[in-house]
């Protein structure tokens, strides 16, 4: 069943990948800088320490960071690729094997927002080129319109690991 746009879908890799930063950020990072910080106020004066500043710079960078985490942890919609009923059509976790009109071949995974990596072709569910090959079956051609021009694109192959 394909993913509602609205939603925050991701793999179970991807939110575990999350889920360890997440806690990376909360058990190990965040704790070593409360540490500095806490021996760093007691040296004296805080407006020309570097360690107490730099610490509580870093501290609400961490922050920023757990909270976008916790945000999107809870958004998130974990969908298993495998459990797809229909594997003849493009959805979430799909693997598509593509060619365009030269017959150039390119893999991509449809993957979540917040696990895509277009260098390795995972591409993003609300990305143009995902929400173009959204349903596609093998033998279609698909027209993706990018920044640069639109390009099609045949799908050859679909599989889901």
């Amino acid at each position: 069943m394909p993913a509602p746009a609205k939603t925050n879908p991701i793999t179970p890799a991807g939110y575990a990948a999350m889920k360890a930063r997440y806690d990376q950020l909360l058990g190990v990072e965040r704790p070593e800088i409360v540490e500095i910080v806490s021996w760093a106020a007691g040296n004296g004066d805080r407006s020309e320490n570097g360690d107490y500043l730099y610490g509580r710079k870093r501290m609400r960078e961490i922050d920023r960071e757990l909270a976008h985490l916790a945000r999107r942890m809870k958004a998130a919609r974990v969908i298993d690729p495998r459990e797809q009923p229909d594997r003849s059509r493009a959805f979430f976790g799909a693997r598509i094997e593509l060619a365009d009109e030269d017959d150039r071949r390119r893999t991509v995974i449809l993957v979540g927002d917040d696990e895509q990596d277009a260098g390795s072709g995972r591409i993003g569910w609300s990305s143009p080129m995902a929400r173009a090959l959204r349903g596609a079956a093998v033998g279609d051609l698909r027209t993706v319109r990018l920044p640069g021009g639109e390009k099609e694109w045949e799908v050859v192959a679909i599989s889901y690991d």
